[in-house]
């Protein structure tokens, strides 16, 4: 079928509105009708090259909408259904078959190669491929196929736009807290950053009960939607002379918990010495640290922190 994509045809080239065409779902397939669609870092990387994504190509891994048709072998979705479009994992590594998809062996081919997994493509115009299966969604078009595997249905009567993010920003932040900190009540907790993924962050962190909960941020407008989220502190980046002297402050002998998620290696250092001597620090990115990334060295030995980078 013919569909409207946003195509980006060289490493940090425009997003580019065209006609290209879409192939048919297969059997274990869904035609998706793309509502809205988050636009995440992730993507900006994609667009601008730091992955293995072929151009031209369609991006975007936040998409929800509505199921329009199904492949013969779908049991679980029909025409009609809200789905939100999730990231794919291989169901075959001793990873995906011990439940633990997020860690995937082949997860960064599955997302980032630009292809189904047997190598065809989603996308074409005059005959010459468009890569994407970005995600194995590319949600940056009008209609998308994704696999019944990776969709998640939702109620038809919530806000698609309020939904979409949930595929990446969402529980990345979220996942972080709940499935691998798992802070218990009164614990206290840290995020750098307070965009989609913390925020995410911080009100999984209410729920668990985290007191206090401080935020980070340089921005005014989102360390006001932190406090009215869950956070009962929040700390302007901008307009404080010490971080981690100022996270002490309000914690005592430092955080129990920070997330880290802006890629910035400074603020990595600052979310590691913000924590008290047990050391739960995450980072929550899919590229490198910017402005260098040794952290290693810049505290003593004696004073081990568990550190990991999850995808988002």
């Amino acid at each position: 079928m013919r569909i409207t994509a946003a195509v980006v045809r060289e490493r940090s080239g425009p997003f580019q509105i065209e006609k290209v065409d879409l192939c048919d779902p297969r059997d274990d397939e869904l035609l998706v009708e793309v509502v809205t669609s988050g636009m995440c870092a992730t993507d900006l990387h994609g667009r601008d090259g730091y992955y293995n994504t072929p151009y031209p190509a369609v991006f975007g891994h936040e998409g929800a909408g509505i199921v329009r048709a199904t492949g013969k072998a779908v049991i679980q979705f029909k025409p009609g259904d809200h789905v939100i479009m999730c990231y794919p994992w291989c169901g075959e590594c001793p990873n995906c078959r011990s439940h633990r998809q997020t860690y995937c062996v082949h997860a960064f081919d599955l997302k980032m190669r630009g292809t189904r997994p047997d190598g065809s493509i989603l996308h074409a115009q005059n005959g010459k491929p468009i890569y994407s299966a970005f995600f194995q969604q590319s949600s940056f078009g009008n209609f998308t196929i994704a696999n019944e595997r990776y969709a998640v249905r939702v109620r038809n009567d919530v806000p698609l736009a309020h939904v979409c993010a949930l595929a990446c920003g969402g529980q990345t932040g979220a996942g972080a807290v709940l499935n691998v900190m798992k802070p218990k009540p009164g614990e206290s907790f840290v995020v750098f950053g307070v965009g989609a993924v913390g925020l995410s962050a911080v009100m999984a962190a209410k729920i668990c009960g985290c007191d206090p909960i401080i935020a980070v941020d340089l921005h005014h407008h989102r360390l006001k939607l932190a406090r009215e989220l869950g956070a009962t502190h929040a700390i302007n980046h901008s307009g404080s002379a010490s971080i981690v002297a100022g996270i002490k402050e309000i914690t005592g002998l430092g955080a129990r918990f920070t997330l880290e998620t802006s890629a910035v290696a400074l603020v990595l250092r600052e979310a590691i010495g913000s924590t008290d001597a047990g050391r739960h620090v995450r980072a929550a990115r899919q590229r490198p640290c910017r402005n260098g990334g040794v952290v290693r060295d810049t505290f003593p030995a004696e004073r081990p922190h568990r550190a990991r980078r999850y995808p988002g």
